[in-house]
Order: structure tokens, then sequence, then C-alpha cells
């Protein structure tokens, strides 16, 4: 019994071990299903997965051992078979081998393949017009497999045709499958929609079918008819009038209208595609027959109309007329237009039968006489002759050049200076005819002058004719405007201006006057003051300023444009005068101050010559000097018991003559002004000479000579005046 019981315990283990191992190693699918469905050209990956063993091993076959048509790629315990375009060679059933040490298990899928990529397409065999049969053919491109493919072709919502296409294929291939209706198109049917509807049965009963349709909405058409025209005001005309014809047809879509008029060979020729047409200023050669065709897409109606156009009697109209001016230089076309005559014959001349100096030329039923460049020379009466077989018709115009191009001149004789006559002269150039010409010269609203210039018919001829006046401009005319007006006044001169203008402002100068000079704070200062000079000036323009110091030598040294002149440390050197200069186009003004720069004395010099220790009886300059500027002035003096006596000098300088003993001491120079003093001091030695007894005084020589001279003269005197009192008479001159 208890053998018994071991073997049912042994057998139940293994079946328990059995029973764990299978369910730990499974092998899964992805997808997760038997089978799957896969597009042509599409990609497709089979995932085979194992689970409950470490280090699988997979191989990947089909049921029939046919090509995988797909690459393997492992990883772990996973493998893929990737399939990369979908093609008819995947259409198996794939199966995927996993073997785990001596265990193996086995999964498979069945890949199915199918096309179904592109909607239908709607073709028409021609236009649908209602009434008339017509083919829609419903195409489904590139389908596989076929025989699981309907189509239903739907016109809005109510079904025309389904078809299924049951047949198996001969082979494997994408085949293009389509479905044809013919109908008849109604009124009903426009707007209406055409349906293509296509469905590829592919998946099991449960799943939903793949579906692909196409939409076109029906353009119904309807060939024109019923086209009429109306014309107005009548079929029946005279050469000159217009006529309108309107012509209407019915259809779907709107019919495109289109004239023609019927040639002689039968032929037509196209006019006008617009649904009204107006044929202006008619001719005879325009009577025939005029056709109206309504054309649409699906089909053509005509009508015909018969117009007859009746001559009538030609003019002539000559432009522009019947006068015209024409300026000189410019080109004139004088156009004779002739109406109502088919082969007329054109003559110019004119009324005295001079040159034409111009080109005719003919253009159809006109004819133009052109006169380029246009010159004196053209002034006549010009006339067209017009032949219209016998009949005879003559116009004419009148041509009156002119020459009026370009505003007036102002010039002046020279520049505008307040007080200076200044001849103003107004020009008008190139005019002609200068008889008519008027000129006025006007300064602000007053007028200076005016001119009318008289007729001359010697001369024919482009001249300048001017205006002439002098005035004297004043300050006040700054700003005044000078205008010179010109009048040409020709009615004919339609679109030039019988008038001319041109302006010009004065801007009057005035020479600089009242120039001045304010010295701040004085002309007269101490050296290392600081002083401002300004200038001022008027003028117009406004004068420039210019500082200058005057050379020795009576030239200018400019020093300075600006109208402040500035020493901010003066010194002596800066003495000196100074010139301001203001200075404009028309003239210069100046004006100059004197500057001094004091200092005290300095440099002051006390000498003594011939030395400062002489003899007793020699001459002695003592003289006193300063190197200042101005001069200072100089007192000399020598020292006594009670002080200091003042000398008597001349320009700093006294003389010792005979110089004694009590001319020695102490000499003093005081040189002073009005800033300071400086005072310097000398001491003059006089020695005695040895006994004085070989000394001769020169002054004494001179003293005893002038002695002598005089006692014989004053004997004379007196000798004269008693014999002229003896003889009772007394004459000076002959004493």
């Amino acid at each position: 019994m208890l053998r018994k019981m071991f073997v049912i315990f042994g057998v139940s283990d293994i079946l328990w071990m059995v029973f764990a191992v299978s369910q730990a190693f499974k092998v899964d699918m992805f997808p997760n299903e038997y089978k799957i469905f896969a597009q042509i050209g599409d990609s497709v990956s089979l995932t085979c997965s194992a689970t409950g063993c470490e280090s699988p091993s997979f191989s990947w076959r089909t049921q029939i051992d046919s090509p995988l048509n797909g690459k393997v790629k492992n990883e772990g315990t996973t493998s893929m078979l990737i399939m990369d375009p979908v093609s008819f060679g995947n259409e198996h059933q794939y199966l995927c081998t996993v073997t785990c040490k001596d265990m193996k298990r086995e999964k498979a899928i069945r890949v199915e393949i199918y096309s179904f990529s592109k909607d239908p397409e709607i073709r028409l065999s021609s236009p649908p017009e209602v009434g008339k049969p017509v083919t829609v053919t419903c195409s489904v491109p590139d389908v596989y497999p076929f025989e699981r493919l309907e189509i239903e072709l739907l016109k809005s919502n109510r079904s025309m045709k389904v078809q299924e296409f049951l047949e198996p294929s001969e082979k494997k291939a994408q085949e293009t499958k389509s479905l044809e209706v013919t109908f008849s198109p109604t009124d009903e049917d426009i707007g209406k929609a055409l349906v293509c509807q296509a469905t590829l049965h592919i998946y099991d009963d449960d799943s939903p079918p793949k579906e692909r349709k196409t939409m076109k909405e029906l353009e119904v058409y309807i060939s024109p008819k019923d086209t009429a025209i109306s014309v107005n005001p009548s079929t029946r005309l005279q050469e000159g009038d217009s006529v309108t014809m309107t012509c209407t047809s019915a259809g779907l879509p709107a019919p495109r209208i289109l004239w023609s008029k019927k040639l002689d060979n039968g032929n037509l020729q196209l006019l006008s595609e617009n649904a009204t047409l107006t044929l202006i200023s008619m001719r005879a050669e325009d009577s025939g027959i005029y056709v109206c065709e309504g054309d649409n897409p699906v089909g053509k109606d005509r009508k015909e109309v018969k117009l007859i156009v009746q001559e009538k009697n030609f003019t002539v109209e000559i432009s522009p007329g019947p006068q015209i001016a024409a300026q000189i230089g410019h080109s004139v076309v004088l156009t004779c237009d002739v109406r109502d005559c088919e082969s007329p014959s054109f003559s110019w001349r004119t009324q005295i039968d001079s040159p034409l100096n111009g080109k005719v030329r003919r253009e159809g039923s006109k004819s133009t006489l052109t006169l380029s460049p246009v010159s004196v020379e053209n002034e006549h009466f010009y006339l067209c002759t017009v032949m219209c077989g016998q009949k005879k018709l003559e116009k004419g115009i009148q041509v009156k050049p002119y020459s009026f191009p370009s505003d007036p001149e102002i010039e002046m004789s020279g520049p505008l200076v307040s007080g200076n006559p200044v001849t103003v002269s107004c020009k008008v150039p190139n005019v002609y005819p200068f008889d008519r010409l008027e000129i006025e010269l006007f300064k602000g609203e007053s007028i200076m002058m005016n001119k009318v210039f008289s007729k001359d018919v010697s001369k024919k001829a482009l001249e300048t004719k001017s205006l002439e006046k002098t005035f004297i401009p004043t300050a006040e005319d700054t700003g005044n405007v000078l205008v010179c007006l010109a009048r040409l006044p020709i009615d004919e001169m339609e679109f030039e201006p019988k008038q001319r203008q041109s302006t010009q402002t004065l801007y009057v100068n005035v020479a600089p006057r009242d120039t001045t000079i304010s010295v701040s704070p004085s002309s007269i200062l101490e050296e290392g003051s600081s002083v401002n000079m300004t200038c001022s000036s008027n003028g117009l323009p406004a004068p420039k300023i210019l500082w200058s110091r005057q050379l020795s030598n009576g030239d200018l040294q400019p020093i300075s444009e600006n109208e402040t002149l500035t020493f901010m440390s003066t010194k002596m050197e800066d003495s000196g005068i100074y010139v301001c200069e203001g200075i404009n186009q028309v003239g210069i003004s100046r004006k100059e101050v004197k500057l001094i720069i004091q200092v005290a004395p300095k440099d002051t010099q006390l000498t003594a010559f011939p030395s400062e220790s002489v003899k007793e009886g020699d001459t002695v300059i003592i003289s006193c000097t300063c190197g200042n500027v101005p001069p200072t002035l100089i007192i000399l003096k020598k020292k006594a018991e009670t002080g200091y006596t003042v000398l008597k000098s001349t320009g700093g300088a006294y003389t010792i003559h005979r110089a004694q003993l009590e001319d020695a001491g102490v000499y003093q120079c005081e040189s002073k002004n009005e800033v300071g003093s400086q005072l310097r001091s000398l001491t003059l030695d006089v020695k005695g000479r040895e006994g004085n007894k070989d000394y001769f005084s020169p002054e004494l020589l001179v003293l005893y000579c002038a002695f002598f001279l005089i006692i014989p003269a004053i004997g004379m005197i007196i000798y004269f005046a008693r014999k002229a009192n003896m003889t009772g008479s007394y004459s000076l001159v002959e004493a």
C-alpha cells in the first residue's frame, strides 16, 4: 500500500513539474491575430516573442517553405520579420519556431495582401446634353483581389448600377476594374452629383470592408436655341449714321455671342464677341448681311440680319480751324477730312500761291499738311481742295505763327547798393509778333514803367525786346519784389500762356557805417590787466568784423575776426593802435583805438659824464634816463643839509660848468608816473687843482677876448653919434 502511494506521489510531482515548465515557456505573436491584411507597397512587421526562456532561438518559415520575402531581426527574446515593401510574394502562412533548450514552441499567422490605394475615377463619353445619351464610366485603378470588389454608381442618392467582380483572377496582379452606365440627362439633372463608390471586402464578416468614393457634379448642357437679333434704329441707314445690333441666345452654359459679316464669297468675317455690335459712321460699303451666332460646348445657333446703307453728299472739314496760332519751332498738322466720299482726291495751296513750306500726306479719307518746324514763312491762309467724282469742295485755315517760349529775364547793371543808381533790364527773348507785346515793370504793387512796341512791317523775325529802368535803391527796398510782366494777347493761343512773368526779390546792400569801438574798462591800463575791445558796424549784409594792429610802417596785421578782441593779461608791448574794420561786399568802414599799457618806472639809470670823480673847473653832465613807455617824469635833486634841492634839468640832464668843490655831493634821480616811481643816486667827487697857478680857465679866456672887443665898439658908436648930431641930422643907417 505504501509503495502504491509513493508511485502515485512521484507521478504527480513529475506532472506538476511538466505543467510548471509548460506554463513558464511560451511564445506570442504580434499582431495577435490568426491573419492580417497588408496593402501592397506598405511596410508590415511580424513580431515573435518568447517568455520563460533566457536564450531562445528563433526561425521563420512559410507553411509551404517558399521564400520569406522579408528581413529577420533578432533582439534578445524577440524576433521580427519585416516585409518592406509588401508584395505578392508575401501572401503566405508564416510560422515562427522558438527553441528553448530541448523544448520547442511554434506560432503561425496568415498574411493576405490587397491593393486599394486610389479613389475611383469618373469619366463622361461627351459633355452631357439634355436629351442626348451619355455614357458614364467609373474606374477603380490598381485593385487586388478584384473578385472581392464591388462598384456602385449613384446619381445624387439614387443608385444607377451595382456591379460585382466574382470571377477569380488567373494570376496575381493589380488590375483596373470599371462600371459603365448610359443615360439621357434631363433638366432635373442640372446641379446633381454623380457618385462612384468602390467597396473591397477583404475582412471577415464581422469586420467592415474598405471603401473609396469619388463625386463629380453633373454639368448638364443645353445647345443654343431661340437666337434673336434686335436692330436700333433700323436696318435701312444713311451714310454717316450709327446702328446698334443686339443678339440673344438661350442655352446652358450661356452661349458665347459671335458677330460676323458675310463676305461676297460666302465666308464670315469675325467682327465682335460681344452681344452688342455698334457700327458708327456707316458707309455704303458697310451694307450687307450680318450674322449672330450663339456658341457653347454642345452646339451652335445662328441668326442673320441685312443692313442697307444709302449714300449721301460728301463734306469737307479742316482742323484745327478756321485759324490756328502756331508756335515757331514746333510742329503743326493741318488735317483735311472728307466724309461721305469713297475715293476723294486732295490738293493744298496758299491763297497767294506761295510755297507751302510743309509736307503733304494722304491717309485714307484724310490729307494732312505738316509744318515742321513752324517758321514766320508759314504765316499764310492755307486752302485744301477736295474732288469727289465731279464734285469739288474747298476749305481754308489761317496759320498765325508766334513765339513766346519763355518767361522774361530780369537783369541788374550791378549789385544793389543803397544810394547808388542801378538799371533794371526786363528782357523777353525770341518774341513774335512783337507789335502785340507789352512789358510792365512793378516794384511791389506799384508800377515803375510799362512799354508797348510798335509794328515794323519790314521785319519778320524773332527778336528780343526789353524795357530798362534806372532807380536808386534804399535799405527799405530789401524784401520787396520786382515783377516783370510780359503780355502777348493772341486769341488763338488757346493752350499757351498769353502772359508770362518773372520775379526777383530785392536784396539791397548797405556799405558798412557807424563803426564804433567800446573799450572796457579803459584804453589806458596797467600792465597785467585784462581788456575787452568790442567793435560793431551797421550794414547789409551784416558786415564781417576784422581786427588788425597797425605796425610801425603803417601796415595792418590781422588779429581776429571776432567782434570782441580780448587781452587777458596785458603787457607793455601790447600798447599800440588797433584797427577794427566792418567789411561786406560793397564797402569797408574803419575805426581805430590807441591802447596804452602803463608800467611802474624801471630800468632807471643815473650817470655822470665824463666821470663821477672830476677835477675842479671841469664840466660835468649828470644824466637820468628811464626805459618806460610812455616817458616818465624825471626829477634831479642834490642832497643838502636841509634836504634835497631840485635841480633845473633839461631832458633829464643837468650840466655843471666849471665844477667847484661845493658841487661835490649826493645827486638823486626820481623817475615816476601814475603807476609808481623809482629812485637812483650817485656821489660826485670834485677834487681841487694843486697851487692853482697854471690853471687858466677857458671861460675866462673867452671873457677877456669879449672885453677887448666890446670897448672899441662902444667908442666907435659914440664917435659916429656925435658926428651925426653936429650935422643936425641923425640916421641910424648912416651911422
